[in-house]
């Protein structure tokens, strides 16, 4: 999550997220007004037969209440998006971003109060909600035939319960980039983890660490480190391991998670600014000292949609950063990916939570955001990447030989924010290893049993 993605709003406890609900399902958006993305992020890709909003029934008027962890550049995209969907179909799109999202719907779903679209923290929290009733099927929704078949399968099937398509992916994001300022660092892509290594001990000089890592995500705090040590468990144990450490039959204590942990250590000790920069910067600033001068990093891990933070928040233009793949670290797991994507579904069944639901999973709304960068679409049509970045991490997505989605995203919810909370401890005391592993064995044992 992630991917997953919680970012702006401070919400504090229950009255404050029952609040945020209310102002949601209540109407009176108090978001900014979108940005314009420019004339071609709104065309749709060439060759495109994706139905306008109209299509569907023409003007229907009203309004749709939609929660999300958008906000900034995300949330005028995601404005940018819905605008021709609005404009057509005389729907007012009434956008509230929250930085809790868990929290929130998980006190929605307690007091029957919730917005008519959300999107949703994950996978695993995506199946919660559809079995307890809480979520509708969009099976009558969409056009199954066609979103199925325009849609990377394995999206298809992590947004499926029971046989039925309860949420649907609306931008998808790679993960394990490993991304540098073409500037500084220039000795090439590397061969192995073991070589990343080697070279940032020779190109890491002066002040300049050969990481930059930021943590802080106000409620979500931590999940950055969850997809190192996602991205560091499937490339040295390899998917099987993986699988059932997600699925909770792999003890966090045995010697393959412990191992990503320690290597993990490894990329802490050799941060810029030390453990108290780590745990206090904001994910999206992280990686602003890399484009400093003298630079205080080399490498920065994150997923593909960094890029607009890079610009947003640390002053980068398009030439001042790119990335490679992380490596391989066992050969016998080559190729190995992870991803994520933004999952949403829909609460409220009315007409106008219908038409946005169906107008979401086209290309011709995909494509709005993909044009403006910072996305990748989970529409296999979409091809109008406005980058060489973007196209290259499309490419990677769709060609990867062993993928597998965001694991915290996977996990029950008490999982999940026990991992979170792990990885803070775990980066203040790295000497604490085996309590906090024993700590996340306790909560395995009762998460999965729920």
């Amino acid at each position: 999550m992630k991917e997953r993605t919680s970012r702006w709003w401070r919400t504090t406890g229950l009255l404050t997220a029952v609040a945020l609900i209310a102002v949601a399902c209540g109407g009176g958006s108090t978001t900014a007004a979108p940005t314009d993305g420019g004339g071609s992020a709104t065309t749709p890709p060439a060759g495109s037969s994706e139905p306008s909003p109209t299509d569907a029934g023409g003007q229907i008027g009203g309004s749709v209440s939609v929660i999300g962890t958008w906000g900034g550049a995300e949330q005028d995209a995601f404005l940018a998006m819905v605008a021709p969907f609005e404009a057509e179909t005389g729907i007012t799109v009434e956008y509230t971003g929250t930085r809790d999202l868990n929290a929130v719907l998980t006190t929605g779903v307690a007091s029957g109060i919730l917005p008519d679209l959300a999107g949703l923290p994950g996978p695993g929290q995506l199946q919660e909600f559809a079995q307890r009733g809480a979520l509708k099927a969009l099976d009558d929704v969409l056009d199954i035939a066609t979103y199925t078949s325009e849609t990377s399968p394995g999206f298809v099937d992590l947004g499926t319960v029971d046989g039925k398509v309860y949420g649907v992916f609306i931008k998808a994001a790679v993960k394990g980039l490993i991304w540098y300022n073409p500037n500084v660092y220039t000795a090439g892509t590397p061969t192995s983890w073991d070589d990343l290594w080697t070279k940032a001990g020779t190109a890491a000089t002066g002040d300049t660490a050969p990481w930059c890592v930021g943590l802080e995500s106000g409620p979500a705090s931590g999940w950055p480190a969850t997809d190192w040590i996602e991205d560091l468990v499937i490339r040295q144990s390899g998917p099987d391991v993986y699988d059932a450490w997600v699925a909770g039959t792999q003890p966090w204590s045995s010697p393959e998670i412990r191992a990503a942990f320690e290597a993990f250590g490894d990329v802490i000790d050799a941060s810029h600014g030390g453990t108290g920069y780590v745990l206090n910067t904001s994910f999206g600033a992280a990686a602003n000292p890399m484009f400093a001068d003298p630079p205080g990093c080399l490498f920065h891990h994150q997923a593909s949609f960094i890029t607009s933070f890079f610009q947003d928040e640390g002053g980068a233009t398009e030439a001042d950063y790119d990335f490679f793949p992380m490596p391989d670290i066992n050969p016998s797991f080559t190729g190995a990916t992870t991803g994520a994507g933004d999952l949403f579904g829909m609460f409220n069944d009315t007409p106008q939570a219908r038409a946005l639901m169906a107008y979401l999973v086209t290309a011709e709304a995909q494509s709005i955001w993909v044009g403006i960068g910072g996305a990748l679409s989970g529409n296999n049509t979409v091809t109008n990447y406005p980058d060489d970045v973007s196209a290259r991490s499309a490419e990677i997505l769709a060609n990867a030989t062993v993928f597998r989605f965001d694991g915290s995203d996977l996990m029950p919810e008490a999982m999940n924010a026990a991992f979170w909370s792990a990885m803070l401890d775990f980066t203040q005391d790295q000497s604490r290893l085996d309590a906090i592993l024993a700590g996340l064995d306790e909560v395995q044992a009762t998460a999965y049993a729920q």
